[in-house]
């Protein structure tokens, strides 16, 4: 079996006429690719394992035409409507609100998905950011992906039937998980009842993107009250449909999947979506060597607020922060590794003193661009 990933048709700027790419495809090999099974969604998952040199980046014009050429899910309109709704109640509050991304998308090889290829992430640092955004006072919109990690719910998640006990045909809770319960319970209730929490799922990276421009076309008028917190795992090659087959592929023949780039949404978020918002991404590398050198490139191209930089198998312990003008580290001691606090609590605590700064900021310019007016 040999997988043939083709770099995407490149751009031409001003023409905005497709033109192929002069670069060779890169090929990886049967010994490359591990088939696992998935616990989230059934079937079976192609994992690519090495390293892809990325050579050439999709334009803005091919971000309108991954678009045009795939389809939201089927509730797609239902969820946009929630979240129109959500943001325009709370748009009068004056309140900070951000969107958390959380959890991983899938590309489907199949038109009827059996195989997919999939994203590592359980979505426990969306999850966990937040109920720190939360507890920060902001309202959140949480888009994640479908049976991944929620907030709250993930902190009685393992072991669910050993909270309860169950004697003369009755269910109870069982006496030693009812502090746990009730301080969850307590936190979600509050939450609930001021309605500052929404969520909406995605599967494909499809349904995301497509989730991700609705939302971000209703959190415009926020200005830069709005946070994008983008924490999902998002595939960076997918099949287009019309390249996809539309029924189970064969097991008894060798099998060549072709994947396109996705196009870096990132861009067209921050320069025409919402060009007042604070926007936060991530950058996981599993090379300590090349991350901040990825960070900054980051930077560079999109121009966003700033990249939270992770290394793998350190992301629990620290993380770096990094924008045009500044970086420092986030650590977590010993101390607090013993006492379960989560990275995630100092991030976001980080991030809400650093958005109100970059609100006074925009407020200052906002002022005067209102008096030149």
């Amino acid at each position: 079996m040999a997988v043939s990933l083709d770099m995407p048709k490149t751009f031409d700027r001003q023409s905005a006429s497709p033109q192929k790419s002069q670069h060779r495809p890169v090929v990886m090999t049967s010994r490359r690719l591990a088939r696992r099974s998935s616990g989230s969604v059934g079937g079976s998952a192609i994992a690519l394992a090495e390293r892809i040199v990325v050579v050439e980046g999709p334009t803005m014009a091919e971000c309108d035409a991954f678009f045009d050429r795939n389809k939201p899910c089927a509730d797609f309109e239902a969820k946009s409507e929630r979240i129109r709704e959500f943001c325009h109640l709370h748009l009068a509050r004056d309140t900070n609100i951000v969107l958390i991304t959380s959890g991983g998308t899938i590309v489907p090889l199949e038109h009827n998905t059996v195989r997919f290829v999939d994203n590592f992430s359980l979505g426990t640092r969306g999850a966990a950011s937040a109920e720190y955004f939360l507890q920060a006072g902001y309202v959140v919109i949480f888009l994640y992906r479908a049976n991944s990690l929620e907030p709250f719910s993930r902190r009685i998640r393992d072991n669910t039937l050993e909270l309860f006990t169950f004697r003369d045909n009755d269910v109870g809770i069982a006496a030693k998980a009812r502090p746990q319960l009730q301080e969850v319970m307590a936190e979600y209730a509050a939450v609930r009842s001021e309605n500052r929490l929404l969520k909406e799922t995605f599967t494909t990276l499809a349904d995301y993107l497509f989730l991700l421009r609705a939302a971000a076309q209703h959190l415009r008028p926020f200005l830069s009250r709005a946070v994008f917190y983008l924490a999902a795992a998002v595939s960076d090659f997918y099949v287009p449909p019309d390249e996809m087959a539309q029924h189970k592929i064969a097991s008894n023949v060798q099998l060549t999947v072709t994947f396109h780039m996705v196009p870096k949404v990132l861009k067209p978020l921050v320069c025409l979506w919402v060009p007042d918002a604070f926007v936060v991404s991530f950058k996981l590398e599993t090379d300590e060597k090349i991350l901040l050198d990825k960070a900054m490139r980051a930077l560079d191209n999109y121009k966003h607020s700033w990249v939270i930089a992770n290394e793998l198998h350190s992301r629990k312990e620290k993380v770096t922060f990094v924008s045009k003008d500044e970086r420092f580290d986030v650590r977590m001691s010993r101390e607090e590794l013993q006492e379960g606090v989560e990275i995630e609590k100092k991030i976001v605590e980080r991030l809400a003193i650093l958005h109100q700064l970059f609100v006074k900021r925009r407020g200052k310019v906002d002022g005067v661009k209102a008096s030149e007016n």
